[in-house]
């Protein structure tokens, strides 16, 4: 009978060691942070940080990028399984955030979406689904997530944005996996090098805050919306 205590699951293999050792943090918080990235470098993890990079609220510029390659770069023979599961969750997200635009309306759209950048978006809007889906091609840091946005304020075809949504993303992911097959080794001696270390910090620095405040230009948008409903009634 096996007397052995259980062990957590081992993050080694996904987590550099080290960028392990270069988080001078407590045990508690260190094992908490190596089990969440540990997690995105999973396939899950990789449909939920896709689903995410498309919401209004998530802000990390190539995040869904740069685990679609590091993946590839460990197992280069799945690389059409990452850009399959990486397009769901992109197309997922994007499905979340089409509905938050259609349900705030156009109205609503300029509370979200910066005056500045609104009229842009809009006109490209107004030329038709499978142009702003088709714009899904272009990697960071074009926002693509305020096209969306407006896609949904006003009320294009679903129908025909979603799928056509699905094949750009899908195009996008396939082209960067094959690309990351190929220059695996290379990926992966990187990634064991300290500017490597430096880059995911600054990510996650720049996730983290991007993420706050877009949380809070979201909520502030929201109580400006019901208070003025309120004062319409």
């Amino acid at each position: 009978m096996d007397t052995e205590p259980r062990r957590g699951p081992d993050y080694s293999r996904v987590v550099p060691r080290s960028f392990r050792r270069s988080i001078c943090l407590g045990p508690g918080v260190r094992a908490l942070f190596l089990s969440v990235l540990g997690y995105f470098l999973t396939p899950m993890g990789l449909v939920l940080i896709a689903a995410l990079d498309a919401s209004v609220v998530f802000f990390l510029p190539f995040g869904i990028d740069v685990v679609v390659i590091i993946m590839t770069a460990r197992k280069p023979e799945l690389f059409w399984l990452y850009a399959v599961l990486a397009t769901c969750g992109s197309v997922l997200g994007a499905a979340g955030t089409f509905w938050l635009g259609k349900a705030v309306g156009e109205k609503g759209l300029s509370r979200l979406v910066s005056p500045r950048r609104l009229d842009r978006v809009k006109a490209k809007v107004d030329r038709g689904a499978v142009l702003v889906a088709a714009l899904a091609l272009i990697p960071p840091p074009f926002p693509f997530t305020p096209f969306v946005l407006a896609g949904g304020a006003l009320e294009i075809n679903a129908w025909t944005f979603l799928p056509t949504l699905a094949g750009a993303r899908a195009l996008r992911f396939a082209i960067e996996g094959a690309l990351a097959s190929h220059y695996g080794r290379q990926i992966l001696r990187w990634m064991k090098t300290p500017l490597f270390e430096t880059v995911i910090g600054a990510f996650i620095a720049l996730a983290v805050i991007g993420t706050i405040v877009s949380a809070i230009a979201l909520v502030r948008s929201s109580r400006q919306t019901r208070h003025r409903a309120r004062r319409a009634a």
